[in-house]
């Protein structure tokens, strides 16, 4: 066995759970155990580093776990450095971080995450002079510097299905069925699930749209005698008579390439029926609601998602015995490479309007909310 620069490492899982998390711990903990390096692993995110709840984990806890949904670690959304305590007091405990890498004798901590996770692991690096090392998970497919995270394919085929299912009643009932899919500020999910599942209108965060274009296509397909239309909605979509009432009021935040979004989190539902209210206006075709949420999120990895997060764990313990911390665990085309944790951290990838994906649905005749189908 070579000599590793590394002997121990604690690794913990934290935001949103989503499938692929444990195929994760997995890959991390055999091919790390492989080269000598003991893991021990820390429950509910970062919470669990704070309050020093960890515990070494032994070839047994990785058995059996290749398969199965969520994460054997819990999870949590909070951070070290903005972290609630008894009465709602929001309190830095990055020192008690410290305190306890220190106790727990390791050499790294990684961290399985989003964006937020990318964030707090680089605040624990930078300010506390922590070793981190990341690898992306989230169904949002949005983390920068990956061309694509564990959890997104899972996530893809779990809404895929449900556009697929839709179909039948849409088309029974001479209905418009919208479809609300998840995706606060990116819309990489509801495109492909739209794609894949053959909507007709897809809306997304990063092209606020025209309501009277939904509407004018929608009509347009029943004209030419379709008795059905699906909309594919992203939570997070919005339209520009929205963007413009935020403006002009003050509330507003600033999305990538100038454009402005409301502000706060999407209320589940909203979206979607906001599309409903606009098409209930102007035509008389009847338009149901149907909000996939978490179920998007649970269940059985694919095996897409099982061989990513596998192959991810298994270079990140090849650059833990190399001592190369500070890094994300990268997808770049088939293969893994490490990435600064530096140019990561902050940074959201969104859908370019010149992406294949959107071009090809404008080629097939998609409505995207900013001008009628084509087709």
């Amino acid at each position: 066995m070579a000599k590793t620069r590394t002997r121990c490492v604690g690794i913990l899982t934290a935001g949103g759970d989503c499938p692929g998390l444990n195929a994760a711990i997995r890959g991390v903990g055999k091919a790390a155990g492989g080269k000598g390096i003991e893991i021990v692993g820390i429950y509910d995110g970062f919470r669990g580093l704070v309050e020093n709840r960890a515990r070494v984990l032994r070839g047994e806890d990785f058995s059996g776990i290749l398969a199965t949904g969520g994460t054997i670690l819990g999870t949590g959304r909070d951070k070290p450095q903005k972290m609630q305590i008894g009465g709602g007091q929001v309190v830095d405990m990055t020192e008690a971080a410290v305190q306890n890498y220190l106790r727990l004798h390791l050499d790294c901590l990684v961290c399985l995450g989003g964006n937020g996770t990318q964030k707090n692991a680089l605040h624990l690096q930078e300010q506390g002079g922590l070793n981190v090392l990341t690898l992306p998970k989230t169904i949002d497919n949005d983390v920068a510097m990956t061309d694509v995270s564990f959890g997104f394919d899972t996530a893809l085929s779990v809404a895929t299905e449900a556009v697929d299912r839709l179909h039948s009643t849409a088309e029974s009932h001479r209905r418009v069925m919208v479809v609300e899919i998840m995706g606060h500020k990116t819309g990489w999910l509801a495109l492909g699930a739209g794609l894949a599942g053959g909507a007709d209108v897809v809306l997304l965060p990063e092209m606020p749209y025209d309501p009277e274009a939904v509407v004018q296509s929608v009509i347009a397909r029943d004209r030419r005698g379709k008795r059905f239309s699906i909309i594919a909605v992203a939570e997070g979509a919005y339209a520009r008579d929205e963007a413009t009432d935020q403006e002009s009021s003050g509330g507003k935040k600033k999305g990538k390439g100038g454009k402005t979004r409301p502000k706060g989190d999407p209320v589940p539902g909203e979206a979607a029926a906001r599309v409903v209210r606009y098409l209930s206006k102007r035509t008389e075709i009847e338009a149901r609601v149907t909000v996939l949420g978490h179920v998007q999120r649970g269940g059985v990895p694919t095996p897409q998602d099982r061989l990513l997060a596998t192959q991810m764990g298994a270079k990140a313990a090849d650059l833990l015995a190399e001592g190369s911390y500070g890094v994300m665990v990268a997808i770049r085309g088939t293969d893994c490479a490490p990435v600064p944790l530096v140019d990561v951290a902050g940074k959201l990838k969104s859908v370019p309007p010149d992406h294949p994906w959107v071009l090809s649905a404008r080629r097939i005749g998609v409505c995207l909310g900013d001008e009628p189908a084509a087709c």
